[in-house]
C-alpha cells in the first residue's frame, strides 16, 4: 500500500524546486503527471552528468513521473490542462505571476472548476510585492537570504553553495505545504491557493539570525568551517591525509572531545560550560583538536572517538558514499530500472514508513512518452490526438 495512490498531482513546473515537490509526492504513490513544452522541454534535462545525452538529474527529479508535453501557451493546450485540473488533487507551477491569469488559468478559475484543487504556486519572490515579476533562481535566494554572507572563510568572498540549495529546500517546504492543505481539505471539502516565495524557506534554516539582529544587533561572520555556537567544530586533518568533521554541540560531547585528545584541563573552566562560552575560546580548543588528530591516522581517530561515544565523521565524496556500510544498511541507493538506459542509480526515497513505504518505480521518461495515455483519460479520441499532434500542441 503507498499512501498517496489516490492523489492526482499536475507537475507544470521547471527546473528544481516545484518538480522535486512533485518527486517526493510521486514517491509515496501519487500519480504525478509532468507536463512540458512540446519543443522546450523541462531544462532540468540538460543540467548534469548524462550518458548518451540522457540527462541523469532528470532521471531523478521526474522519477514515478508521466510525462506529457502540452503547450500551454496554445488555447487546445489550456483546454488539456482544465481538463486536467477537473480531474486532478493538486497542480503545481512556477510561472511568473500573471502568467496562468494571461493564459485563462488562473487560480479562481481552476477553483471553479474544481472546488478541491490545490493550486500551489512556487515563484522566486512570492506573488506579490516590487520583485514579484522578476526572474527568480534559488542562487537568488541564498544571496538574499544571509546563507552566502554567512558562508565561506573570514577573509574570503561569501560563498555560494555548489548545488540547488534553496530550491530542494523549497521544494521540501512546498510538499509540506500541500500535505497541510490536502489535510485541511479533509475538513472544509475546499481547496486552496499556495504561494511559496523561494526566498523564505531557506531562511528558516539559518536560525534566528533576525531575531538576533533585532535584539542585539548581531550580524552573522563567516566562521569556515567553525560554528558560532559551539566549539570545537571544524574540519580536521589527519596524518594519513582524511579529512574528519567533529560537533560538539552537545556539553557531555565536547567534555569527552578535550578529554580523549588530552585536555581534561579545559573541563574545569567557567567558560567551558556553554557553547557560547567555548566559542570565546575556540583557537585554544582547535589547537589542543588539531594536533592531537594530525598526529594519528584516520582509522584510529574515528576509533577512538567511538570508544568514547564522541561525534566525529570522515569527509566523504561520492566514491565514499558508494563503499559505506551505513548508507548500504539503510538501502539509501537503488538501482532502478529505465527504460532509455537500462538502469540508473540514484537516492531512495528520503524516509522509512512502517506500513506506507514509499517506492521508486520508474525513472524519469523521455518527453512526452505519456502523452497519448494521459490525454485518452481525459476522453480524447484517437483522431483528435493525432490533431493536436499535427498542429504542434502536443508531442
Amino acid at each position: 500500500m503507498t499512501s498517496l495512490a489516490d492523489l492526482r498531482v499536475i507537475d507544470a513546473a521547471t527546473l528544481f524546486a516545484g518538480p522535486s515537490a512533485a518527486m517526493m509526492l510521486g514517491d509515496f504513490g501519487a500519480d504525478v503527471i509532468k507536463i512540458e513544452h512540446p519543443r522546450r522541454g523541462d531544462p532540468s534535462r540538460g543540467h548534469g552528468a548524462s550518458v548518451d545525452g540522457v540527462g541523469l538529474w532528470w532521471k531523478t527529479l521526474s522519477r514515478n513521473k508521466r510525462a506529457a508535453a502540452v503547450d500551454l501557451s496554445r488555447a487546445e493546450g489550456q483546454e488539456i490542462l482544465r481538463r486536467l485540473a477537473e480531474r486532478s488533487d493538486v497542480l503545481i507551477e512556477n510561472f511568473r505571476p500573471g502568467t496562468l491569469e494571461r493564459w485563462n488559468l488562473a487560480p479562481e478559475d481552476l477553483l471553479e472548476l474544481n472546488p478541491r484543487l490545490i493550486v500551489a504556486r512556487m515563484t522566486g519572490f512570492g506573488q506579490f510585492g516590487p520583485m514579484a515579476k522578476q526572474p527568480g533562481f534559488g542562487t537568488l535566494a541564498e544571496a538574499m537570504s544571509g546563507f552566502a554572507a554567512m558562508t565561506g572563510q573570514p577573509d574570503g568572498p561569501p560563498t555560494l553553495p555548489p548545488l540547488a540549495l534553496a530550491d530542494g529546500i523549497a521544494g521540501l517546504a512546498m510538499s509540506y505545504a500541500i500535505m497541510v492543505a490536502l489535510h485541511a481539505r479533509e475538513q472544509t471539502g475546499r481547496g486552496q491557493v499556495i504561494d511559496l516565495a523561494i526566498i523564505e524557506p531557506i531562511l528558516g534554516l539559518l536560525g534566528p539570525q533576525m531575531s538576533a539582529y533585532k535584539a542585539l544587533g548581531v550580524v552573522p561572520k563567516r566562521t569556515g568551517n567553525r560554528s558560532s555556537s559551539n566549539a570545537p567544530r571544524n574540519t580536521y586533518r589527519t596524518r594519513d591525509g582524511r579529512w574528519l568533521a567533529i560537533s560538539t554541540s552537545a556539553q557531555p560531547i565536547a567534555e569527552r572531545v578535550v578529554t580523549l585528545v588530552g585536555r581534561p584541563d579545559l573541563v574545569e573552566q567557567p567558560w567551558f560550560a556553554s557553547g557560547h562560552g567555548r566559542v570565546q575560546h575556540v583557537d585554544e580548543l582547535d589547537e589542543a583538536v588539531a594536533s592531537w588528530i594530525a598526529e594519528r591516522d584516520a582509522a584510529e581517530v574515528i576509533a577512538r572517538f567511538e570508544e568514547v561515544q564522541a561525534a566525529v565523521a570522515p569527509i566523504y565524496d561520492v566514491s565514499d558514499l558508494a563503499e559505506d556500510p551505513q548508507y548500504a544498511a539503510l538501502g539509501t541507493f537503488v538501482e532502478v530500472p529505465d527504460e532509455e538506459l537500462g538502469s540508473v542509480t540514484m537516492q531512495n526515497v528520503l524516509f522509512r514508513l512502517s506500513e506506507t513505504p514509499g517506492e521508486i518505480r520508474w525513472a524519469g521518461r523521455a518527453a512526452g512518452r505519456d502523452t497519448d495515455e494521459v490525454l485518452a483519460e481525459l476522453d480524447y479520441s484517437g483522431e483528435r490526438i493525432a490533431a493536436l499532434r499535427a498542429d504542434g500542441v502536443i508531442a
